[in-house]
């Protein structure tokens, strides 16, 4: 989401860190380019101003003035700004009340109501061990409550819709949780294309009816402005506790994550990153601000890590290597699994410090790569294929190419990788192979050019 963003700024401020002292000229010269970033990025214009202001004031004083490296001070200086534009800490959802607690989820049509239901259960019933109750009061969008009810179904959390009427519905699925014993009852309900009296009014009448703890609107991310605005107008309504910005992993330009807290007093406690039910993460500013500058983002993810990594297949993989066996395809798919679980390669280099200091090249191609296209072919081979891929000729080609939709040369462009990341594999088991593998990356990729996966 903040690509264009932090491509600005790293270039702004290259200039600065190669300077041995600043002076208020080059540094209103810099504070100039930012504004033009924070501005392309469809930042509000008054978030924008009094954010070059504090950044000024601070970067024309004593502190980085009289700084060895003020370059650097200078963007630490951002850094801390950009935090404290966003909301200093990540403000986690206050759960704290009799069961159980109530979540509203509002929002526009279009915006991920459904889908971020469906992300919160998971959330709540995985990482906090909560028993959670779906149910859906959109009786407007066709299909929306069978939506909910299937992802539902998929996530194994009870999902529960009984009546015709929204306050009927609500009453119903309050009841219930009530008797059953749940910790938390979550209500998708219903969008307009736009903010209307009927939609505020329906609202208002449910928030009454359910006293939820949380009141969370749900804004796609790449609405910009108009995002910070229908949360104003939401929370003149509801009184919203919080805002979740959805797809996050497409190409918005970073304005709304930066504007909505400044503009509406109420902090993002979520942005979800893709459409699979775990894309969900809790806002950090402090580690968004991080990504923006290209500093990445480690804890993110080693939590990620910690989630996603099947650990007894990765000490599988490594004890065969260990032995001085093959990394072999299955082994591969595996590792494409364990990636495609934790954002794709793209989200995990944009985790990585110093990743924004790889090529362009190589970065474009890892963001660009389609791990499932890739499954998709190993899944079509033989196991034999998959043991000894040096069997896999023309004929063979042909077919994995029909059987997973790609094309022939799709199927050569894996063989490679998987060539190159045998080598990588065989590289990895010697004293300083992890060092040797992130200068090959730093020097533009692979052995014959390409990135692993």
């Amino acid at each position: 989401m903040f690509s264009q963003l932090g491509d600005r700024l790293k270039g702004t401020f290259k200039n600065l860190t190669g300077r041995g002292r600043l002076t208020e000229e080059n540094i209103s010269d810099a504070l100039r380019e930012v504004r033009k970033a924070l501005l392309e990025a469809d930042v509000a214009l008054p978030v924008a101003k009094a954010f070059l202001e504090r950044v000024r004031d601070r970067a024309i004083g004593q502190e980085v003035l009289s700084s060895l490296s003020p370059g650097q001070a200078v963007i630490k200086i951002v850094h801390d700004e950009l935090v404290t534009l966003m909301g200093q800490e990540n403000e986690s959802l206050n759960l704290a009340t009799r069961p159980p607690a109530v979540i509203l989820l509002a929002g526009l049509q279009g915006a991920g109501k459904t889908t971020t239901a469906a992300k919160l259960a998971r959330f709540l019933s995985e990482r906090q061990k909560k028993r959670v109750l779906l149910t859906s009061v959109d009786v407007y969008r066709p299909a929306a409550v069978e939506q909910l009810r299937q992802l539902a179904a998929k996530l194994e959390v009870e999902f529960r819709t009984e009546g015709e009427r929204p306050s009927s519905i609500v009453e119903d699925a309050l009841q219930h949780a009530r008797t059953r014993a749940f910790d938390v009852l979550i209500i998708d309900t219903a969008g307009r294309l736009h903010v209307d009296d009927q939609m505020m009014t329906e609202l208002a009448a449910i928030y009454q009816q359910v006293t939820p703890v949380e009141t969370l609107f749900v804004v796609d991310s790449m609405a910009g402005q108009d995002a910070v605005r229908s949360a104003a107008a939401f929370d003149a309504a509801l009184a919203l506790t919080g805002v979740v910005l959805t797809k996050t992993d497409g190409d918005a330009r970073g304005g709304a994550a930066l504007s909505i807290r400044s503009v509406t007093g109420k902090p993002i406690k979520f942005l979800g990153v893709g459409e699979a039910t775990n894309a969900l993460e809790p806002f950090h500013p402090s580690r968004v601000a991080s990504r923006i500058l290209g500093m990445g983002d480690v804890v993110t993810l080693v939590e990620d890590v910690q989630r996603s990594v099947d650990e007894t297949k990765a000490k599988k993989i490594a004890e065969k290597l260990r032995k001085g066996k093959s990394f072999d395809l299955e082994d591969f798919r595996d590792q494409l699994f364990q990636v495609e679980k934790m954002g794709g390669l793209g989200g995990l280099l944009e985790k990585l410090p110093g990743a924004a200091q790889l090529p362009a090249a190589v970065r474009q191609q890892a963001t660009g790569g389609d791990t499932i296209r890739l499954i998709a072919i190993i899944n079509s081979m033989t196991p034999g294929e998959r043991a000894f891929p040096a069997v896999i000729k023309g004929s063979r080609k042909r077919r994995i190419a029909a059987g997973s939709g790609t094309e022939v040369q799709e199927v050569n462009r894996l063989l490679k990788q998987f060539a190159q990341m045998q080598k990588m594999m065989k590289k990895m088991k010697g004293k300083g192979g992890m060092a040797r593998m992130m200068g090959q990356l730093k020097g533009g990729g692979l052995p014959g050019g390409g990135f692993p996966f």
